[in-house]
């Protein structure tokens, strides 16, 4: 095992039109990336979930560099991404229930995770996803996400003609608007583009129930999170089996055993991991394959900066489904655009394809044209 140089960077980008959600705004674009150098000149990166509250990501940075990386390097085991996820997540189990913080070391453990899986890759000359699973494609689906209720149908139009193969339009504000956005926005995409809601958990049961009624009639591939995840149980199972939509949910679960139970006993249709708030790419790909087996759509859930999104991207290749989509953020988000413009210039027809470079490609040329974004770095030498 190689001595490590680990560089922290917080990026902070500006943007015009505030993301809106049921439960706050988003009035800029944060992120959080993790670049790993091994003494051989290979390079690994990764991408921490950090998008709301965004005065978030200079914290998860100070956690990165107090408690994680601390551990990760007197480990042995930077060499082995799962089993590091594996040992730093028992490691700092009680840290976590200390500080009522298992949420963001949770979110620093698998960015790390995906780095190191990033770097093992480029060490064997394979694309990311190669490295994940054998013999994956390179072809992978995606629809447009985050649009807001403000103008919902114009920029599912703009989706629609970039080549996207779904909408997925913000709800949970006012009733008669969000009723209003999907049936004009299903008028705009027409029948043949999967159109997709997204509550961020506004409701209770019976106002979920009440809105899917309403909306019945354009169709909806699925609800996502229409009600808080630490409800009961019964009340998802109900909501599904009054309605006969679709639920969707999993960027909040927390554990191997949410996604072990929690999509029978809430009935979901679409798994929605986040690799950068658990789990990292082992897992994600644990959860894919459980997904297949109990024949439940994959689909991660990705709403940061780019490297992030390329990661999940080769995750959705590495899990070689032929249904499910990546999510998209269809926002204004040079951190994210800048840096998958390569892969998003092949997309056509709903899907696009990934590169064949080793890992996720030469990123460092694209993530150094943000270095007056940069509101944090810290660097720290592991191993």
């Amino acid at each position: 095992m190689n001595r490590m140089n680990v560089r922290i960077l917080v990026h902070r980008i500006p943007v015009e039109t505030p993301v809106r959600t049921s439960f706050g705004t988003m009035y800029d674009r944060p992120s959080i990336a993790i670049r790993i150098e091994d003494g051989d000149g290979h390079v690994g990166w990764g991408e921490v979930w950090c998008n709301y509250p965004s005065v978030g990501a200079e914290h998860r940075a100070r956690l990165l560099e107090s408690a994680v990386l601390p551990l990760a390097g007197e480990s042995g085991l930077l060499d082995e991404p799962e089993a590091l996820w594996e040992a730093l997540s028992a490691k700092l189990r009680i840290l976590a229930i200390q500080a009522g913080e298992p949420g963001p070391l949770a979110q620093c453990i698998a960015g790390l995770e995906c780095a190191l899986q990033d770097l093992a890759a480029r060490r064997a000359g394979k694309p990311l996803h190669e490295h994940l699973s054998q013999g994956s494609g390179r072809i992978v689906a995606v629809y447009a996400s985050g649009i807001n209720p403000d103008g919902a149908a114009q920029t599912a139009a703009r989706a629609v003609a970039a080549g996207y193969a779904g909408c997925k339009v913000k709800v949970g504000f006012d009733r008669a608007l969000d009723r209003l956005n999907l049936h004009e926005v299903r008028d705009v995409i027409g029948e043949r583009i999967a159109l997709m809601a997204d509550a961020n958990q506004a409701w209770s049961a019976d106002e979920a129930i009440a809105f899917a009624s309403d909306v019945r009639e354009t169709g909806l591939l699925w609800l996502e999170e229409p009600i808080a995840h630490d409800q009961p149980d019964a009340d998802w199972a109900r909501i599904a089996r009054e309605t006969g939509v679709v639920l969707a949910a999993g960027e909040n679960f927390s554990s191997w055993n949410d996604f072990e139970t929690l999509p029978d006993k809430r009935s979901l249709g679409f798994l929605q991991p986040d690799i950068g708030k658990w789990g990292g790419l082992g897992q994600g790909l644990r959860v894919a394959r459980k997904a297949e087996a109990t024949g439940r759509q994959f689909c991660p859930h990705w709403l940061g900066g780019g490297i992030g999104l390329l990661a999940s991207l080769h995750l959705k290749a590495a899990a070689g489904a032929k249904s499910g989509y990546v999510e998209v953020d269809f926002n204004k988000n040079p951190m994210r655009s800048h840096v998958s413009q390569s892969v998003f210039d092949t997309l056509s027809d709903g899907r696009v394809t990934l590169s064949e470079s080793a890992g996720l490609g030469d990123l460092d040329p694209v993530i150094g044209d943000f270095a007056g974004a940069i509101v944090m770095q810290k660097e720290i030498a592991i191993g």
